[in-house]
């Protein structure tokens, strides 16, 4: 009989997994039982201690016994109920209507939830713990692994103390590491030297034998290191096969996940198979649907040690990867666009300017919410509390008139820790201009310098805060800037302002940022004073902005130069623009005529082209678009008449107007009127692109 592949991997690990006899029939137990002694095996321990490894095994001896191990990788999901539950039906092949605890339920056998790095979604754990969770059915054996142990609500609770059953994962024993480096191979001479070395840490035992694996008669000697991972890591790339696979490793440390396409794009060589493939190989690479990532702690070894060693390569690397992610946010749309940019995002988390101003380590400890209407006294009880009973009073108004425009983050017990008011200026009522002194200072700003376009929006993040710390730098404060970052986004956004109650200190970050300094629109309330910033997302619009930022990463290091000045982009009223689109048809056979363009600095334009192309290029994109904006009266059968009349006067144009309407066979007067309205519809058409938030 044949066999699958996956019974071959399956085979492989069974054959290197080494140790953990006590968790393993503790599950093979409960697997067994005809009732489950506990519901939730919680594992916990350090990075690189083999948590992984070891849920992986349990998935084997669940399919052994005929249950049903369904396998979900935090590390791939959003800490939100809507993403967890997306993971569910992706592992189990649901379709989206259908409930993963339903689907489960209706299995007549036994079934294995693995959670991996559990810890990664402290947001969402209240919501697992006391929602999805006791959803399941008893048939469920649920397994939990995570970097921490259980919080105090699953110890204090009766019933979870009835239920959850807690393993601590520490190293091997020295015979299970001795066990470990025989089956890799390892020469028993050397075998006493490495377990004294590296304690039997698991991630470290895998990595020692990897260099025995890359290397013919290596001889392993202890070196002085307090930092074990460090040390061996910095062994095993002296001994790595070659520079390409070097360098593929430094994209996976990079990169949040490596694929095989994206190594190739990356590293500019046309197949990367080989090297994605000796990357699966590593034992401190991880493997998942969404690609390969290395352990935490190999990451930031790989990534320090590049820094430091080679800061024009790693600098080459960022600006590569940051390119291909400009493309893939022009390429999709919904939740892969936002994936997408996480990892663009992903790229600045050890950026020395910006660090400061982030609690990267801790945050994630609330989850982002929508409004409820109990929340709105919590709310503004913060707001008093911090800033006053006046600010409070204006608190509940805009609590009360944009409801829907307010983000609650929630403590793992629901309860509000913070809140985000992102509110619409555009929607604002002459009541709320004179209720609010910030909002109506930014509009009369909005509408002396910057008026807003048909279709466009500005939104005043006029709110933001913490429980406890209030806009001091804290996790609750990083998950309000994250969702800021998210908004820049929006279709149609073109303008942001920020009320700070202290906006000295968040000067060099959000200049940084390129949001601007405003003191004209600084206000008062009450006896709180708040300094405003804010951006014009139609001068510099997100991707670029994106771009200039990790420019400035690189350049922050003394030995990167500064970083070029992005063209800021022009803002047209409705009427500029169609006025610019009619002359540049009547200057489309002429590319010269085109120089000079207002259009050749607009944002639909610069987005086809690129930030920074060339006056050339951008003149071709906008020839482009005049084009492909005609073909679709083209290819309306009532537009079509439009189409040939601009056809035979600007693209293949007659000699004179009166030539042309003879060839469409229509007297003069009807030739005119429909070239009017064919440059008034391929204005239309292309004013949308400007104010749609196409980039």
């Amino acid at each position: 009989m044949s066999s699958r592949l996956s019974d071959r991997l399956n085979s492989a690990r069974r054959e290197r997994f080494t140790g953990r006899a006590e968790e393993l029939a503790l599950f093979e137990r409960a697997l067994g039982a005809a009732e489950l002694p506990f519901w939730v095996l919680y594992v916990h321990g350090p990075g690189g201690v083999g948590k992984t490894t070891l849920l992986a095994r349990f998935a084997q001896l669940a399919d052994h016994a005929g249950a049903r191990a369904v396998m979900v990788d935090c590390r791939n999901l959003e800490a939100t109920p809507e993403s967890f539950l997306a993971g569910m039906r992706l592992a189990l092949g649901l379709d989206p209507a259908t409930a993963p605890a339903e689907a489960l339920a209706g299995y007549a056998g036994r079934s294995v939830l693995l959670v991996d790095t559990f810890d990664l979604l402290a947001p969402l754990e209240g919501w697992l713990r006391d929602v999805f969770l006791p959803d399941l059915s008893d048939r469920v054996l649920v397994v939990l692994a995570s970097r921490h142990p259980p919080a105090s609500p699953w110890r204090a609770d009766p019933g979870w103390q009835q239920v959850l059953k807690t393993v601590a994962l520490r190293n091997l024993s020295p015979d299970e590491g001795r066990a470990y480096l025989t089956r890799r191979q390892v020469p028993e001479p050397d075998v006493p030297a490495i377990l004294s070395f590296t304690h039997s840490y698991p991630l470290a035992l895998s990595l020692v034998a990897d260099l025995y694996e890359q290397r013919q008669g290596y001889h392993f000697v202890p070196a002085e290191a307090h930092d074990v991972v460090a040390a061996l890591l910095e062994r095993f790339l002296q001994r790595v096969p070659g520079p390409a696979h070097r360098a593929a490793l430094e994209v996976c440390a990079l990169a949040r996940v490596t694929t095989e396409s994206f190594l190739a794009e990356i590293l500019a060589v046309p197949d990367a198979h080989d090297l994605f493939e000796w990357l699966r190989g590593l034992t401190f690479v991880q493997s998942r649907p969404g690609g390969l990532f290395p352990h935490d702690v190999a990451r930031e070894t790989l990534v320090a040690d590049l820094r430091s060693r080679n800061p024009q390569w790693y600098a080459e690397l960022h600006r590569r990867a940051r390119v291909h992610y400009a493309r893939r946010l022009h390429e999709t749309q919904g939740v892969e666009q936002q994936l997408v940019l996480f990892d663009f995002v992903y790229l600045h988390r050890e950026n020395p300017a910006v660090r400061p101003f982030f609690e990267w380590q801790a945050s994630g400890r609330a989850l982002p919410d929508r409004l409820h209407p109990e929340d709105a006294a919590h709310l503004a009880a913060m707001v008093a509390r911090h800033e006053g009973p006046e600010s409070a009073r204006l608190a509940r108004h805009w609590l009360a008139r944009q409801p829907e425009n307010v983000v609650v983050f929630r403590d793992l017990e629901g309860q509000p820790a913070g809140f985000l008011t992102l509110l619409a200026l555009e929607r604002a009522t002459s009541e709320d201009l004179a209720v609010d002194p910030a909002i109506g200072r930014a509009w009369e700003h909005l509408a002396r310098y910057a008026p807003l376009r048909a279709g466009e929006s500005a939104t005043y993040f006029r709110f933001w805060l913490a429980a406890e710390t209030y806009q001091a730098v804290s996790p609750t404060q990083s998950l309000i800037f994250i969702t800021m970052v998210r908004h820049y986004f929006t279709p149609g956004l073109a303008y942001t302002f920020y009320a700070c109650a202290d906006p000295d200190f968040w000067l060099p970050v959000f200049s940084y940022a390129e949001l601007e300094r405003r003191p004209e629109l600084d206000f008062e309330v009450g006896a709180a004073s708040f300094g405003v910033y804010a951006h014009d997302w139609r001068a510099m619009p997100p991707l670029p902005w994106l771009e200039l930022l990790g420019q400035r990463e690189l350049a922050a290091a003394p030995e990167m130069v500064r970083p070029p000045v992005v063209e800021r982009l022009v803002v047209l009223s409705q009427e500029e623009f169609v006025e610019a689109v009619e002359a540049a048809l009547r200057n489309y056979a002429r590319p010269d005529g085109l120089r000079g363009s207002p259009l050749l600095r607009s944002r639909v334009v610069t987005g086809r082209a690129g930030a920074e192309a060339a006056e050339g290029a951008r003149i071709a994109a906008l020839r482009d678009l005049l084009k492909e904006a005609a073909e679709q009266l083209r290819q309306a059968p009532k537009e079509n008449k439009f189409y040939r009349a601009v056809h035979h006067t600007w693209f293949q144009p007659a000699a004179t107007q009166e030539q042309a309407a003879e060839l469409l066979d229509v007297p003069l007067s009807s030739y005119r009127r429909h070239l009017r309205s064919g440059a008034a519809r391929i204005a239309e058409i292309l004013w949308h692109g400007e104010v749609g938030g196409v980039e």
